[in-house]
């Protein structure tokens, strides 16, 4: 991971993630200002699963994947996000460890902005914090919409204890 210095060119792409992009211009500049910008390279890891990070982390450039671990140690992949979109959110209401695990797919750039942070530009910035907590909440509830319905197909897709009973009987027929 290396750290990029110069964030006035990378201003167009922060505003372009999504709890940024209603932000009026002196809000986007005070984010940009309390973030960090950080590129990684292709197979990095960005966070880990277990560790303890506050930050929410947005998507300017590349691609990153997102998986968890099952208890053999496997890695389940659960998603890719690129440009504009953001994972760690749960961090800024949260005080629990990493539920997940996130590594750039290729050449990933991302912006990196602590809970302290986004807690000081809430109080410089009222208006500014209920628009991106709000599209926080938003995003997060969406993402729990989407558990649920992939919940909801498993369970269809399951055969119930009767339909193994009828299978076993027409066997013994």
């Amino acid at each position: 991971m290396k750290t990029i210095k110069d964030k006035t060119e990378w201003r167009d792409a922060v505003r372009k993630i999504i709890i940024f992009r209603y932000l009026e211009d002196v809000e986007l500049d005070d984010i940009l200002a309390s973030g960090d910008i950080l590129e990684y390279d292709g197979d990095e890891p960005i966070v880990n699963e277990g560790e303890f990070d506050q930050s929410v982390f947005g998507v300017l450039g590349g691609t990153v994947s997102v998986s968890v671990k099952e208890n053999d140690g496997n890695d389940v992949f659960i998603c890719a996000l690129g440009e504009g979109e953001i994972f760690g959110e749960a961090g800024f209401f949260l005080k629990i460890k990493r539920t997940a695990s996130v590594l750039a797919k290729d050449t990933a750039i991302v912006f990196r902005l602590e809970r302290k942070a986004l807690m000081k530009h809430i109080r410089n910035f009222p208006t500014a914090g209920n628009k991106i907590l709000l599209i926080t909440i938003y995003g997060l509830l969406r993402k729990l919409r989407g558990a649920n319905q992939e919940l909801a197909y498993e369970r269809k897709a399951d055969m119930n204890q009767s339909d193994i009973d009828d299978i076993i009987d027409s066997l013994l027929e």
